[in-house]
């Protein structure tokens, strides 16, 4: 059974603290159309739980955020809109106890600003989060829940962001303008910003730092960014558009979801193509993909179905389509 708003509430109440202390990792999933925070039991592949962001209308979080200890959940409130849409500017983001499955923090950005996609830097411990309004990152202590910075990014509709592993740079794209932006996170400073094509979407990097993805929205394919020289080095045909896409952790493959066909296409880092497409059922509508830190799994988040694909990437076949609830989007993953 689809998870719906009375089966949330049920399984809100019956869930236990101990009962999540077994599964040994869970996935957290930003469901739109519940304005709610969904918990999946990994190994069960199934809904453990589901939290009310308590935003005020149709407000509603896209994407989500893991503490390092795997406790606790940020949840940028984006408003009731998408990029560069009108509609309600998010000014907030919402802190959830993964284990008491309750709101447990609220950081206040002062005024409207689309704070949408918050990423945790895992050398300096602070959360970056996209205010897209200000045309910034703006800093957050996640153990103090207090800003603590920005970092400009030079343009409007800094949607997304990647940051490299050293922990040093940071890369935004820049939906509308279509540019990606490359940032000094220690410096704090906008080094470069890139044109990469009429429209973008999503971004990501390489595990060895060296590339960075983002999806063309204007032609069916994946650029590639070289990090050395801040400039698009490679443009890789695809069957249609992507979207989000996600390195495997050997650095072998990219997933790249593709809405308009209910495919992920699997790309082959090393000959830099399309190696295969990944059949998803129709109307599911496929747009974020994470890949699990062991390298076993992979989850696409599926927007018109409310479900959650899980992909083994020993056989790259689907293991399971697990119901998460209306409008599923951002993705993380909670040790």
């Amino acid at each position: 059974m689809r998870i719906g708003e009375g089966v949330a509430g049920v399984l809100l109440a019956l869930v236990s603290v101990a009962g999540l202390a077994q599964t040994g990792g869970k996935l957290l999933v930003a469901s739109k159309g519940l304005q709610s925070l969904v918990i999946v039991d990994a190994g069960a592949g199934s809904v453990v739980g589901s939290v009310s962001e308590g935003a005020a209308a149709k407000d509603t979080a896209h994407e989500v955020a893991a503490s390092a200890d795997g406790k606790l959940a940020f949840l940028p409130i984006y408003g009731n809109s998408g990029v560069g849409k009108p509609g309600t500017d998010g000014h907030e983001m919402v802190v959830i106890d993964i284990a008491s499955q309750k709101v447990v923090g609220r950081v206040d950005f002062g005024h409207g600003v689309r704070p949408h996609f918050p990423a945790l830097n895992s050398k300096d411990g602070l959360l970056y989060v996209t205010t897209e309004l200000d045309k910034s990152l703006t800093i957050v202590d996640p153990k103090t829940l207090k800003i603590v910075g920005q970092v400009p990014t030079g343009s409007a509709e800094s949607h997304m962001l990647a940051i490299s592993h050293d922990g040093k740079r940071g890369y935004t794209a820049n939906v509308g303008p279509g540019t990606v932006s490359v940032l000094d996170l220690v410096g704090r400073k906008t080094i470069k910003v890139i044109p990469v094509a009429g429209v973008v979407q999503r971004i990501s990097i390489s595990m060895d730092d060296k590339l960075v993805f983002t999806s063309d929205q204007t032609k069916p394919e994946l650029d590639v960014i070289d990090a050395a020289t801040n400039t698009v080095t490679k443009r890789i045909p695809m069957e249609s558009f992507g979207y989000g896409t996600a390195p495997t952790p050997d650095g072998k493959w990219l997933l790249v979801p593709m809405m308009d066909v209910n495919k992920v296409a699997v790309i082959d880092l090393k000959t830099m193509a399309v190696a295969r497409n990944i059949d998803l059922a129709a109307g599911t509508h496929p747009q974020e993909a994470l890949v699990r830190p062991d390298g076993k799994t992979a989850y696409v988040s599926c927007d018109h179905s409310g479900q959650v694909a899980e992909i083994d990437t020993a056989t790259w076949k689907v293991k399971r389509m697990i119901d998460t609830g209306k409008v599923s989007d951002g993705l993380a993953w909670a040790r």
